[in-house]
């Protein structure tokens, strides 16, 4: 009876999710409070299974609100500026070169892990050119989208937190190993823009030519040219190499971490309180929707997890599925990771689908870790081909796009990127079996 409580329950928060009738939050408290009294729990033992669900992401939610903050300041105050307006200037006028500076800036772009900001930064200086050289829209929403996503994996930018408060994990302890798999995806991708960019000289070649006319590309530091600090940039550098660099060792808690950075960011660049008080605003709304999530997403967990309903459906499952194929299922969903990204919104893949998987492979010997990194690497490249994603839609309107269109040019593409970096992960034992 638990299990099918619990079905019905993840059923009912993915289909709210997938239908946005109400926002991740209303599904992930509400119904799994309603499954609870369903199958018999009092408000008492609910209360005692929403604070140990809270307590479990609570770190996780600390990080989350001071990383989202020091990023964004340090996009304010122009840190990656000269680093993207290098990449536009050496690269114009040379498909090839063009299609590789793609992927870079919106690597560096992307290092305060929103996608909004990442595009924001990205179409606007790099669109220009690719009309100029008549390079296709959709291969630069293509390759910024599968750049962004491959940096998606740090820990401040939503799937680690997701995962992390799934299995009760520091985000950042779940990143460490990912690492080399960040640095092969995103060398894969510089191989996979210069094979895209060879396909595009083709395709352009073929077309009739066009008076010659002076190539006009917006620098990406016009976008926050009044908050720009660039007499600060080797000590905001400085800073956040060390920021960076704390993460990596893990010696002190990665929301510690942010925190100070933040302290010291705020008033090394802006004077006054007010000045900084502003910068923390501009920031906040998207730092506490990430956070009222988690914690959300903690209650749900909770929820499940105290009542046993998690732990009956896995239970039952395991009897239904083939034996061969129980113990590699996270790798499978691993691999059909993309097209689950059209089906499922990235809450309800982390938060309904992750659990499910995670409690039937390890029952099989295969750690948590290797369940999150397999469903993290398998999905998470389809990230922005996706309708679920806000940003991406906002990538639409800014290049004057389609999102059919989008997903007919980019999505096999991606799915098979994505099953390349499974396998590769496999192979050198990020993801275990």
């Amino acid at each position: 009876m638990l299990s099918i409580i619990g079905l019905i329950a993840i059923l009912t928060i993915i289909i709210l999710l997938i239908s946005n009738r109400v926002t991740p939050i209303v599904a992930l408290v509400l119904v799994p409070i309603v499954a609870a009294v369903v199958a018999g729990f009092g408000a008492e033992e609910i209360g005692e299974f929403f604070k140990t669900g809270l307590g479990s992401v609570m770190n996780v939610v600390v990080m989350f609100i001071f990383a989202i903050l020091y990023f964004g300041v340090m996009q304010d105050v122009g840190l990656f500026n000269p680093l993207i307006n290098f990449m536009i200037k050496i690269s114009r006028g040379n498909i090839i070169a063009v299609a590789v500076a793609t992927v870079i800036i919106a690597a560096v772009a992307h290092l305060d892990g929103s996608g909004a900001s990442t595009f924001l930064i990205t179409i606007p200086a790099l669109l220009p050119l690719y009309k100029r050289l008549r390079m296709s829209p959709y291969l630069l929403l293509l390759l910024v989208g599968m750049s962004a996503s491959i940096m998606n994996m740090v820990p401040w930018a939503g799937p680690l937190g997701r995962a992390g408060s799934v299995i009760d994990m520091d985000p950042t302890a779940l990143w460490r190993p990912l690492i080399p798999v960040q640095l092969t995806g995103l060398a894969m991708l510089v191989v996979l823009a210069v094979l895209l960019a060879l396909r595009e000289k083709r395709r352009i070649a073929k077309l009739p030519p066009l008076a010659e006319e002076p190539v006009e590309v917006e620098e990406a530091s016009v976008l926050a040219s009044e908050l720009a600090r660039p007499k600060l940039l080797w000590v905001n550098a400085l800073l956040t190499i060390g920021v960076i660099a704390l993460l990596v060792k893990g010696i002190v808690p990665a929301g510690f971490v942010f925190m100070v950075g933040l302290s010291i960011a705020l008033p090394l660049n802006f004077r006054g309180v007010d000045n900084q008080m502003a910068r923390v605003k501009a920031h906040a709304p998207s730092a506490l929707m990430m956070a009222s999530i988690i914690l959300a997403a903690g209650s749900f967990l909770g929820i499940l997890n105290g009542t046993g309903m998690l732990d009956a459906l896995a239970t039952d499952l395991v009897k239904i599925l083939p034996v061969a194929v129980v113990p590699f299922l996270h790798i499978i969903i691993g691999i059909f990771g993309v097209p689950f990204d059209l089906a499922l919104s990235t809450d309800a893949y982390y938060f309904a689908l992750l659990p499910i998987v995670e409690q039937i492979v390890t029952g099989f010997g295969v750690s948590s870790v290797s369940a999150v990194n397999a469903l993290v690497i398998g999905n998470i490249i389809g990230t922005f081909v996706s309708p679920f994603s806000p940003a991406l839609w906002l990538a639409l309107g800014l290049a004057g796009l389609e999102m059919g269109k989008h997903i007919r040019y980019s999505f096999f593409i991606m799915w098979m990127f994505s099953i390349a970096l499974v396998l590769f992960a496999v192979l050198i034992g990020v993801i275990g079996m």
